[in-house]
């Protein structure tokens, strides 16, 4: 059985621009929906430093969606990895996670920093980070990640 959800909230600041990186410091809301959830139902929040942010590519079209092992961003200097190598919209699901940093909880209102996804895009759930759930053990990868990252979280000069 297909799994059928809704989304909880949008993110309704921020960054427009759909781009590979340049992502710190871009502070965001994600204004949660009035009309489903009671203000209570943050209640707590404000006091964890960062949240696991589910959200859907639906800026990205469907028919992006690669099963076959390619190099990311098309550059081959990497290695063709598969499809559940890769953390981009051309997934089955076209699903992500993001770590936001917790800057301010009002109402259903979450400013955040560090949220990789544009205005318009739909939240379907979210969480405070846990670091008792984070990664347990050695963490390794290789090393095209750090390459092809290096500024995924820098500044926009």
């Amino acid at each position: 059985m297909a799994l059928q959800i809704e989304p909880i909230g949008e993110v309704v600041q921020g960054r427009t621009e759909v781009v590979d990186d340049y992502w710190g410091g871009i502070e965001s809301v994600i204004q949660l929906d009035e009309t489903e959830f009671p203000p209570d139902s943050v209640q707590g929040l404000e006091e964890f430093s960062h949240l696991v942010v589910v959200w859907h590519f639906d800026q990205a079209s469907p028919t992006d969606v690669e099963y076959h092992a390619r190099s990311p961003r098309g550059n081959p200097q990497w290695p063709a990895t598969g499809t559940f190598a890769h953390r981009n919209a051309r997934r089955p699901n076209q699903l992500a996670q993001s770590f936001p940093r917790l800057l301010r909880v009002d109402g259903l209102r979450l400013r955040v920093v560090d949220l990789d996804a544009v205005v318009g895009t739909k939240i379907y759930d979210l969480s405070p980070y846990f670091q008792e759930m984070g990664p347990r053990g050695p963490l390794h990868q290789p090393a095209w990640p750090g390459e092809m990252l290096t500024d995924y979280w820098a500044h926009k000069a």
